[in-house]
C-alpha cells in the first residue's frame, strides 16, 4: 500500500507526496515536528501538518531570501534572522565573507535538533563561527534587544500558531526601530495566488507599508509551496535592490548556486499583473 503525505489545510487546494517512510514525528511544546523520507524528493521537513522545506527545492526558497537582501546593502555586516530554525536561510547567510555576525532567533529549539539530526543539508551551518542562536520569541526578541542590524531576515512559518505575531503591524515597527538607519528588512509573505484561506497577503503589505512606505515584493519559484510561486517583501530604509545591487561583490564572491544569480536578482521584482493588482488593490 502506497503511502502519501498531504498537506491540505486550505479547504480546496493541496500538496502530495509519496513517502517512503516516517523517519520522525514528535510533539514540541509549540507544534508537531515531523521528518519525511519521500519517494523522489529527498526529505520532508513538516510542522503542523504544513510543509516548511523538502531537500528537493529549498535551495531556491532559501537563496532568494537571503542573497537579495544582501546583495543590495553594500555592507550588511550585522544580520537578524526571525525563525528559520531548519538552517536554510543560516546557511546562505553565513556563505557571505562580509557578513561579520548572524544572531537566529527560533522559538522551538525542536526543530533546531530534529533538522541537525535528519536534514543537514539544511543545518550544515549551525557550527558556524559567525552564528549566535538565541532560543525564544522573535517578536519580543525585536522588541526588547538593544542590538541594531543592517538587515533582517524573516522566515517565519505560516501565519498560524506561534508564527501569527510575525505578519504584523507591530511587529513590522519594532524590526524598523531595530535596523540601522541605511537597514533592509526581507520577510517571507506566501503564495501570491489567492488559493490559501488563511492567509490574506493584501493585508500583509499593508501592515509592511504602514512602517516602510518603500515595500516592494519579489517572487520566487519553489515546487513544493502551495502554487510553486512564493513571494518576499523587500523592505528598505534607503536602498534599491536594483540600482543598488553589489553586482562586483557577487562577482567576486563566485557562489556555485542553484537558483540565485545576477539577473535573477533583477528580474524577481518584475510582477505579473494579477499579482501587481492583487498586492495593490
Amino acid at each position: 500500500m502506497d503511502l502519501w503525505f498531504t498537506e491540505s489545510d486550505m479547504k480546496t487546494y493541496g500538496l502530495v507526496f509519496k513517502i517512503k517512510k516516517t523517519l520522525y514525528v514528535g510533539k514540541s511544546k509549540y507544534q508537531t515536528v515531523a521528518v519525511f523520507e519521500t519517494v523522489d524528493m529527498g526529505r520532508l521537513l513538516v510542522l503542523d501538518g504544513l510543509v516548511m522545506s523538502c531537500e528537493y527545492d529549498e535551495f531556491a526558497y532559501h537563496e532568494m531570501i537571503a542573497h537579495v537582501p544582501l546583495y543590495t546593502h553594500p555592507s550588511p555586516e550585522n544580520v537578524l534572522i526571525i525563525g528559520g530554525g531548519d538552517g536554510g536561510t543560516v546557511r546562505e547567510v553565513v556563505k557571505h565573507d562580509i557578513v561579520k555576525s548572524v544572531d537566529l532567533v527560533e522559538i522551538d529549539e525542536e526543530v533546531i535538533k530534529v533538522t541537525k539530526e535528519y536534514l543537514p543539508v539544511l543545518g550544515s551551518a549551525f557550527d558556524s563561527p559567525k552564528l549566535n542562536i538565541h532560543i525564544g520569541d522573535g517578536i519580543e526578541y525585536v522588541k526588547d534587544t538593544d542590538k541594531r542590524y543592517d538587515v533582517i531576515i524573516v522566515d517565519g512559518s505560516d501565519p498560524v500558531g506561534p508564527a501569527v505575531g510575525l505578519f504584523s503591524e507591530s511587529f513590522y515597527r519594532d524590526c524598523y526601530e531595530r535596523l540601522k538607519e541605511d537597514g533592509i528588512m526581507v520577510a517571507q509573505t506566501e503564495t501570491p495566488y489567492d488559493v490559501n484561506l488563511r492567509v490574506h497577503v493584501p493585508q500583509i503589505y499593508k501592515n509592511i507599508r504602514k512602517v516602510f512606505p518603500d515595500t516592494r515584493m519579489y517572487i520566487a519559484n519553489v515546487a513544493c509551496y502551495p502554487s510553486g510561486m512564493w513571494s518576499f517583501a523587500f523592505a528598505t530604509k534607503k536602498y534599491d535592490p536594483i540600482k543598488d545591487f553589489q553586482g562586483v561583490r557577487y562577482e567576486k564572491d563566485g557562489f556555485k548556486l542553484k537558483y540565485y544569480n545576477d539577473q535573477i536578482h533583477k528580474a524577481c521584482f518584475i510582477l505579473p499583473n494579477f499579482v501587481r493588482d492583487f498586492i495593490d488593490g
